[in-house]
C-alpha cells in the first residue's frame, strides 16, 4: 500500500520527466513498447547491469494494460481517520500485532538496539502493509515497472525504481522470478518499491541476502532501517505533532495512513506493558 500512496504524490506529465530522454520514448499504448524495451535494455547495460540480470528480467515482460487501468484507477484515501483506522486496526490483526511483540520480543529488542525503532512500530507497518506477509500481491513486479516506465504519465518515476529492481537482482537479493507482488511494483512482506528495497532492505537473519519475502527477520529490520533513513529519532514519540511522526509519514504520505500506522503502534505498546 505505501508504493501505490507515494506513487499518488509525484508529478505527473512531462513535468515531471528527468531531461527529454525517456520523453521521446515513453507512449501510450502497447505499439511503441518493444522499441522501448531496448532502449531501456541498452540504458540498463550502460548502467552496469549485467547481460544475464537483464535477460533473466526480460524474458516474460509484456505491456500489461491491466497494470495501467489500475493505475489510472487510484483513488485517494476518502474515509475519515475513524472509519479508516477502524477498518484497518481489526481485532484479528491487534490480536496476531499481539502475538508477535511476545514471540518476537528478543528479534524486536535487537533491531531496536541498532536501529532505534520500537518493535511496536515495526510490527504496525508490517502487519497494515501485508497482514504480517500474508497479503503480497502476486503481480510479476518486471512487467509492471516496464509498463509504467514505458507510459509517459510517470516515466522518471518508475524508469528510476525498475533501474532499481535490476539492482536488487544483480546484488542477490532476489531472483527475477521472485519479484513479484503488487501492481505498481511493491514487494515483499513490506511491500517495498524497489528504490527503497535497493536502498534501505538489510540481511538481519545472517543468511547472505536481503530477503523481504521470505524472511520475517529481514522484513523487520528493513522497516526499522528504512525509518531510520528518513529521520527517525531514537527515543521521540511517534503521535501526530511528536519529531517520529515525520518519519513515519515518509512511509506513507497519506495522514489517516499514517495516524492509523500511530494509533496501532500504541496499542500494541500498551499490550506488552511498555
Amino acid at each position: 500500500m505505501r508504493g501505490i500512496v507515494a506513487a499518488v504524490a509525484v508529478v505527473a506529465g512531462s513535468a515531471a520527466l528527468s531531461g527529454g530522454a525517456h520523453a521521446a520514448q515513453c507512449g501510450s499504448g502497447p505499439a511503441g513498447f518493444p522499441a522501448w524495451e531496448e532502449s531501456f535494455k541498452r540504458e540498463a547495460a550502460a548502467a552496469g547491469i549485467s547481460p544475464a540480470v537483464i535477460n533473466s528480467a526480460f524474458a516474460n515482460v509484456s505491456y500489461d494494460q491491466g497494470v495501467i487501468n489500475k493505475d489510472r484507477g487510484q483513488h485517494v484515501f476518502k474515509q475519515s481517520f475513524e472509519q479508516f483506522s477502524a477498518r484497518m486496526i481489526s481485532g484479528g490483526r491487534l490480536a496476531k500485532g499481539k502475538a508477535l511483540m511476545r514471540s518476537q520480543a528478543r528479534t524486536l529488542q535487537a533491531i531496536q538496539s541498532r536501529f532505534g525503532v520500537p518493535g511496536a512500530v515495526v510490527i504496525a507497518i508490517w502487519g497494515l502493509e501485508t497482514d504480517y506477509g500474508v497479503v503480497r500481491g502476486n503481480t510479476p513486479s518486471f512487467t509492471a515497472l516496464a509498463t509504467l516506465a514505458y507510459d509517459c504519465r510517470r516515466t522518471a518515476f518508475f524508469t528510476k525504481h525498475l533501474m532499481d529492481a535490476l539492482r536488487v537482482v544483480q546484488r542477490g537479493d532476489l531472483t527475477a522470478r521472485e519479484m513479484r507482488g503488487a501492481w505498481a511494483g511493491e514487494v515483499g512482506q513490506a511491500q517495498f518499491m524497489p528504490s527503497a528495497y535497493y536502498n534501505y532492505a538489510v540481511d538481519f537473519d545472517g543468511d547472505g541476502r536481503a530477503d523481504l519475502i521470505r524472511s520475517s527477520t529481514d522484513t523487520m529490520a528493513s522497516i526499522a532501517n528504512y525509518l531510520r533513513g528518513h529521520g527517525w529519532r531514537p527515543g521521540a514519540g511517534w503521535n501526530p505533532g511528536e519529531p517520529n511522526f515525520a518519519a513515519i509519514k515518509e512511509w506513507n504520505k497519506a495522514d489517516v495512513y499514517a495516524r492509523t500506522i500511530a494509533l496501532f503502534a500504541n496499542k500494541l505498546q500498551a499490550s506488552v506493558g511498555q
